[in-house]
């Protein structure tokens, strides 16, 4: 449990962890032509278009305004599994040669599977998609 000191009230929050993210599902990734991908290679935003506010906590792994019905809530039972890999729909040409580039894969009872990129620095291709999957998998397992 953190707390922020704003003015004068002390505002207690239970987000462990929270950043902006771009995402997109399976289905979203499969439906992009030759002509989007190569608009990707220059902003993810072209293929990803989700995006928003992740957070961690109480709640579950919260991703705000993911459609216009409002946020999506995962609980640690929809979260089937959690990688980080380059796939055929998300490879190294798009993310970017290093590790750093590669997206985090959540399959989930809700959604099916999405991609997400979290804190994605355009220029560098670094996202901080490593560090996210340590502390949802800690999440899952506590």
């Amino acid at each position: 449990m953190f707390g922020i000191r704003t003015g004068e009230v002390f505002v207690t929050t239970n987000v462990l962890r929270s950043g902006t993210y771009i995402a997109a599902t399976v289905d979203e990734l499969r439906r992009h032509s030759a002509a989007d991908r190569a608009a990707g290679i220059v902003s993810q935003r072209a293929l990803f278009p989700r995006r928003g506010r992740i957070e961690l906590g109480q709640r579950g792994l919260v991703l705000t305004d993911w459609s216009d019905t409002g946020d999506l809530v995962l609980s640690r039972e929809a979260i089937i599994s959690l990688r980080r890999q380059f796939t055929v729909l998300y490879g190294r040409l798009l993310g970017g040669l290093l590790d750093a580039g590669k997206p985090l894969i959540l399959r989930t009872t809700t959604v099916g599977e999405i991609y997400i990129l979290i804190n994605r620095r355009e220029i560098s291709e670094f996202a901080d998609n490593r560090r996210w999957a340590a502390a949802i998998t800690a999440w899952r397992q506590s």
